[in-house]
């Protein structure tokens, strides 16, 4: 039985708002701040901190795996319960790291760090996501979470203006202390905010589901594999890309707000796609969108078409996680999280890669066009098994979920 049956329809909207706002806000502080600040301080680091081009994309590389790191704990755990504390614990860190960042120069312990915003990162992007998904299956509401992923967008825009702002008068390293003083108030709210999960008990907690099948699976996770290799690259090196053309000289942290402005209500706006063609068919159009985004800053260094290529960066990577996650915890409605999980494994794989690659193809051709033609065409591929999928049946009959634990 539902946990608010008993509560008048105002009440129950109060609740899923807080629940909301709680995702909303996990999602600022541990991939916004923590994980996503990262990006515009790149090249602030690299002038004010002798931060190399290698070493930046090692850092990020290290982010990756800790992100990496915290979906394979995820993945491991079938309890809602637990997963509640480890979101907990990552909010605890997305603080700390962001704060410590600023404390030190040591590339090692620059590396650990990294390492564990990237394990925070997993709090707001899918534990929350799988704890918010929850609650709105339990409560009779639609199992979306275009409204939760607004919260990452919201998180690009709040590191773009606090990094522009931080940067225009102090130094790198106050810069990155106040982006983690700023992070204590979305703490505050997705740490209170955020109801513990109910125990799935009785016949329900018994009950068997078809799975997808194992052909059906395996495209879907090496298109989000694909799909990862073309997030991370534009997602870490953006603002460094725009910020070498003139027309944005200096001015690189603006074009990461376009992307966050872009990226706020996109989420939302997929699933609408996604209600009129369907989940696969708006993924493609996605990948086709990013994939342009992509080549755009290879392809001319106009002004209006770079910020064109962050309008369709922000609007598109947002879609085919949200959209992706939530397929995937569709056909797994007895616990979405641990699904989402091993799901975004895939996604992990690709982040670990892609920033050391793109660091030394730049390193090598002295700048970042080879590096984003590559992303490119990998998600052509991721394409071209999107396509499959879209002809691949989604279940097998002889195949049965197991009970939740």
């Amino acid at each position: 039985m539902s946990t608010q049956q008993g509560l008048p329809h105002s009440a129950t909207q109060r609740e899923r708002a807080k629940v909301i706002a709680a995702g909303l806000c996990a999602l600022v502080l541990t991939v916004g701040l923590a994980r996503f600040a990262y990006t515009p301080m790149l090249p602030i680091m690299r002038d004010q901190a002798g931060l190399s081009i290698v070493s930046g994309g090692w850092l990020a590389t290290w982010n990756y795996a800790g992100y990496m790191a915290g979906a394979l704990i995820a993945a491991n755990l079938s309890r809602l319960e637990s997963k509640y504390v480890l979101y907990r614990v990552g909010l605890v860190l997305g603080v700390v790291t962001t704060i410590a960042t600023g404390l030190t120069q040591s590339l090692l312990l620059w590396d650990l760090l990294r390492f564990l915003a990237g394990v925070a990162a997993i709090s707001g992007s899918l534990l929350a996501s799988g704890l918010v998904l929850d609650w709105h299956v339990r409560n009779g509401h639609q199992p979306e979470l275009g409204l939760h992923f607004m919260g990452m967008g919201a998180g690009i825009i709040v590191s773009g203006i606090a990094v522009q702002y931080l940067s225009a008068h102090w130094k790198w390293n106050i810069d990155w202390i106040g982006l983690g003083v700023l992070g204590t108030f979305f703490f505050c709210v997705a740490w209170a905010w955020m109801p513990a999960p109910v125990s799935h008990g009785g016949s329900a907690a018994r009950a068997t589901h078809s799975v997808p099948s194992r052909s059906w699976t395996t495209l879907l996770s090496l298109s989000y594999l694909c799909a990862g290799y073309g997030y991370v690259v534009s997602a870490t090196f953006i603002v460094d890309i725009v910020d070498r053309l003139p027309a944005f000289a200096g001015k690189g942290n603006w074009v990461w707000v376009i992307v966050g402005l872009a990226a706020v209500p996109a989420s939302y706006i997929w699933d609408g796609i996604a209600r009129r063609w369907g989940i696969v068919q708006a993924l493609i159009a996605a990948f086709l969108l990013q994939t342009l985004s992509i080549v755009l800053p290879v392809l001319t260094r106009d002004a209006g078409w770079i910020a064109l290529s962050a309008v369709l960066f922000g609007a598109t990577f947002i879609g085919i996680v949200s959209l992706t996650l939530a397929l995937v915890g569709r056909y797994y409605p007895s616990n979405p999280a641990k699904a989402m999980a091993r799901m975004t494994l895939n996604y992990c794989i690709a982040q670990i890669a892609a920033p050391v690659i793109t660091g030394y193809l730049s390193a090598h051709f002295g700048n970042y066009n080879a590096a984003l033609i590559f992303v490119a065409v990998v998600m052509l591929v991721g394409i071209a098994l999107l396509s499959r999928l879209a002809k691949t049946p989604v279940f097998s009959p002889s195949r049965a979920i197991a009970p939740a634990k």
